[in-house]
């Protein structure tokens, strides 16, 4: 088990951090989301390749590691933004026991949910149950256990995959604001990450039950997952979808499998429960990762 307690290298928010928070709650979150998700579609070559070429120049996107280098080879900047790798670009750690990293991004916390709390940022934390909307039996699933918070920046590779084989129990959209999730505003936003729109995805594992959040933010147009396409429910409730039922078809994906992917940049959350793994202890704040890379082991096989 990772008793580690949680680290913080970021400090108090600055007085920046606080203004440009105070920006993030004047702003029309989900219009602006819904504005970017047109634009980001277009598919007008002269607009969307200066896009591309702009967004690879100002963000230094590694686009050798990309299946296509050439911005004119996507339909829309999102196919671009979403773009899958070259087959060898990552390896995926074969050990059984081994967690693999679900993304490409950096560590923004790690650490054991203590008393139903999770760290955000030195002086900053969040709720459990309203991190999973609002289910108590999950709290007790995953109070005591670990949590990693790994954030993905626009250059970076932005689909979402497996720490472990995994067979999905349960999906969870969770409606809500869109801030931005990147440092700054982490340290200035409280209860950030169980106030932003989210998909909860609940798996067994041989560590146990394990929770995978897609945390949605600004101009984050959409989420999707690999069994049901773009999850956007109409209602502004909680909407979730049960695969241990017989009217839902099972899936199960390996170590490694795509889960998902945003459509544009944002953080994932993992849970795993009490002394089911143990984290690297390499992890600290603003650690560079890579998906694939061992990210922790499980410590006792669920039976």
């Amino acid at each position: 088990m990772n008793n580690h307690a949680s680290k913080d290298v970021s400090g108090f928010p600055r007085l920046g951090d606080r203004l440009f928070a105070t920006l993030l709650y004047l702003l029309p979150h989900h219009l602006l989301s819904q504005l970017m998700y047109w634009v980001t579609r277009n598919e007008w070559p002269l607009l969307k390749n200066w896009m591309i070429r702009t967004f690879i120049r100002i963000y230094g996107v590694e686009m050798q590691e990309a299946t296509s280098p050439f911005p004119e080879d996507y339909a829309s900047f999102n196919q671009f933004f979403t773009r899958s790798l070259q087959p060898d670009a990552r390896q995926v750690v074969e050990s059984e026991d081994a967690i693999a990293c679900p993304v490409d991004g950096a560590v923004s916390q790690t650490g054991t949910v203590n008393l139903g709390r999770i760290f955000q940022a030195k002086g900053q934390y969040y709720n459990l149950v309203e991190l999973l909307g609002g289910g108590t039996d999950w709290m007790d699933i995953f109070d005591g256990g670990s949590f990693a918070t790994l954030y993905l920046s626009p250059r970076d590779y932005h689909r979402i995959h497996m720490p472990l084989d995994g067979r999905l129990i349960k999906m969870v959209h969770i409606p809500g604001r869109l801030f931005s999730v990147s440092p700054s505003t982490t340290r200035a936003v409280p209860r950030l990450f169980s106030r932003n729109e989210r998909i909860v995805c609940l798996f067994e594992t041989q560590a146990g039950p394990m929770a995978v959040i897609m945390v949605g933010a600004v101009f984050v147009a959409s989420m999707e997952t690999v069994w049901a396409g773009t999850v956007t429910p109409q209602s502004r409730r909680v909407t979730q979808w049960h695969y241990s039922s017989e009217s839902m078809a099972p899936v199960s994906l390996e170590k490694g499998d795509e889960l998902g992917r945003f459509n544009m940049g944002s953080t994932v959350i993992l849970l795993f429960g009490k002394d089911a793994v143990a984290l690297e202890e390499s992890l600290q704040p603003s650690t560079q990762v890579r998906m694939g890379e061992q990210l922790g082991s499980v410590q006792i096989a669920h039976q």
